[in-house]
């Protein structure tokens, strides 16, 4: 199924949690599903991260060579960054056991990469050529690790995505206050007014 790579999609915050989260609804094995089951649309989810993603790639553009090829590549990355970063957020720390995996798979990724990143304005390298997903994603992945980003990892408690908190007090609560938070909230009213409906039939 062609999936629309809306800017909800994107609500990660950083190209590596954007990945880790096109697995749906990881915790309910009864309904969760893969967006990347197909490994066409990791070429078309690389098309929409150029717009959504630019600033964090310094307007450097992903290039996909052959999304059949690099799939084993970028989910071995994304399992291991949502495994690495899930305990981060639930703990607020590292858990060090998953590392080794986790640069294990972010060195796949980088692997026969000839280029050059983290220069003053060009944190991807330079933008006038593109970049290899699976190596983006493993740069992405790999500045996950800054302690001060680690603090900031949150869980949506509506679909359990991961994203980073940038709100000014760390209160920030849903992955996107327009979907998870909406629906959370009209959950709630549901089942407040079938409740309140269910003591006046009883009274």
């Amino acid at each position: 199924m062609t999936v629309a790579w809306t800017s909800h999609r994107f609500t990660g915050g950083v190209l590596a949690l954007d990945t880790a989260n096109t697995v749906v609804l990881r915790s309910d094995p009864r309904r969760t599903f893969d967006r990347f089951e197909d490994p066409l649309e990791i070429a078309r989810f690389a098309d929409a991260a150029n717009g959504f993603r630019t600033a964090e790639l310094g307007g450097r553009r992903l290039a996909v060579a052959s999304p059949v090829d690099i799939a084993p590549v970028v989910l071995s990355i994304r399992e291991a960054t949502d495994r690495l970063f899930r305990h981060a957020a639930s703990k607020g720390s590292v858990a060090t056991a998953d590392l080794p995996a986790f640069l294990t798979e972010c060195a796949r990724g980088l692997a026969g990469s000839q280029t050059e990143i983290g220069a003053p304005g060009k944190p991807f390298g330079d933008p006038a050529t593109p970049i290899a997903f699976e190596a983006a994603l493993a740069v992405s992945a790999l500045s996950l690790l800054r302690e001060d980003t680690v603090a900031r990892l949150r869980i949506c408690p509506n679909c359990t995505w991961l994203f980073i908190d940038r709100s000014r007090n760390s209160s920030r609560l849903w992955c996107d206050m327009a979907v998870c938070g909406n629906r959370r909230k009209a959950s709630r009213h549901y089942h407040r007014h079938r409740m309140a409906a269910s003591e006046v039939k009883h009274a």
